[in-house]
C-alpha cells in the first residue's frame, strides 16, 4: 500500500467534488458542523463561493491531499437559477447533498432568523399573504418560495441525475443524526466513521451535539444563533400554508422517490 505524501507540494487547491446545497437553516448548518468537526473521510469544507466561475472557485478552496474530498457549502445554490448550469460546467460528475425540511417550519425558521436581525419587520402573518381575506399566499416572498422544492429541483434535474443528489431530511437529522450521517457517508463513498456514539442531544438547543466517545471533553454544539425559539404563529395561517404546500410536497416526493411525511407529521390528512 502506497504511503500518503504529506509534503508541501502534495497539498493542492482543488475544485469541490461535493457540494452542500440547501436553504440556510439550522439543519444544513448542523450537517456542515458534523462534517467539519469530524473531518469525515478526510474531507475539508471550503468557504462560500457565491458565483461559480472555475478559476475563482479553485483559488478560494483550501489545500487538500490526493484522496481527500474538497467539499463546499452554499445554502443559496439550490434556489439560484444559474447555479446548476455553472456547477455542471465546472464538474459534471459532482455529488450534491441537499438538506430539506417541512417547508412550513422552514419558512417560520427563515422569518425567525430575519426577525432577530430586523425586529421592525412586519409579522409573519402579514408577509405570508397577498390577501389574507381571500387566503392568497404570497409565493414571491423568499421565505415561502424557497419551500417550493419541486420547482427548484426541476432546474437541477436538467443537468444532474438523481443518482448524484442526496436528499437529507432535516427532521431526521435532529432525531436520528447517526442514521442520516450513515446515508451521507455511504453517498460519499466513505467508511462510516460517525456513528450514534458521537452524538449527545442538547435539550436546550433542540439539536444533537457532537462528542468524542474516547475522552471526556465537552460536546461541540451549534452556536448561539442556531436553534432560536420560533414566534407564535396564528394556527389558521399555518393551516393555510400546509394546504398551499401540499401539492408541491407531493410532486417533490414523486420526483425524489422519497416520502418525507411532512403531512403525516402535521396531522394534515
Amino acid at each position: 500500500m502506497r504511503s500518503q505524501d504529506y509534503s508541501q507540494d502534495a497539498w493542492v487547491q482543488r475544485i469541490p467534488k461535493r457540494l452542500l446545497i440547501s436553504f440556510g437553516n439550522s439543519s444544513l448548518d448542523y450537517l456542515y458542523h458534523v462534517c467539519y468537526a469530524k473531518k469525515v473521510g478526510y474531507f475539508w469544507i471550503g468557504i462560500t463561493v457565491l458565483f461559480l466561475f472555475l478559476p475563482y472557485s479553485r483559488n478560494v478552496m483550501p489545500k487538500t491531499l490526493d484522496g481527500q474530498i474538497t467539499m463546499e457549502k452554499t445554502p443559496s445554490y439550490f434556489v439560484t437559477n444559474e447555479a446548476p448550469k455553472r456547477i455542471h460546467s465546472m464538474a459534471k460528475d459532482i455529488k450534491l447533498i441537499v438538506v430539506v425540511r417541512n417547508p412550513v417550519t422552514r419558512a417560520i425558521s427563515d422569518y425567525t432568523q430575519t426577525l432577530s436581525k430586523k425586529p421592525e419587520i412586519p409579522t409573519f402573518e402579514v408577509l405570508a399573504f397577498k390577501n389574507r381575506t381571500l387566503g392568497l399566499i404570497d409565493a414571491s416572498w423568499s421565505a415561502i418560495r424557497i419551500g417550493i422544492y419541486a420547482l427548484h429541483l426541476e432546474n437541477w434535474l436538467q443537468y444532474f441525475p438523481l443518482s448524484q443528489i442526496l436528499f437529507v431530511s432535516g427532521e431526521r437529522l435532529i432525531v436520528d443524526p447517526a442514521g442520516e450521517m450513515a446515508k451521507v457517508q455511504d453517498f460519499l463513498g466513505l467508511k462510516r466513521v460517525v456513528t450514534e456514539k458521537h452524538f449527545y442531544f442538547n435539550k436546550t438547543k433542540g439539536f444533537p451535539c457532537l462528542k468524542k466517545p474516547e475522552d471526556s471533553s465537552a460536546p461541540r454544539c451549534l452556536g448561539k444563533s442556531k436553534g432560536r425559539t420560533h414566534p407564535r404563529i396564528d394556527p389558521d395561517v399555518i393551516h393555510r400554508l400546509r394546504k398551499f404546500y401540499k401539492p408541491f410536497n407531493m410532486m417533490f416526493y414523486q420526483m425524489t422517490g422519497q416520502d418525507f411525511q411532512w403531512e403525516q407529521e402535521e396531522g394534515d390528512k
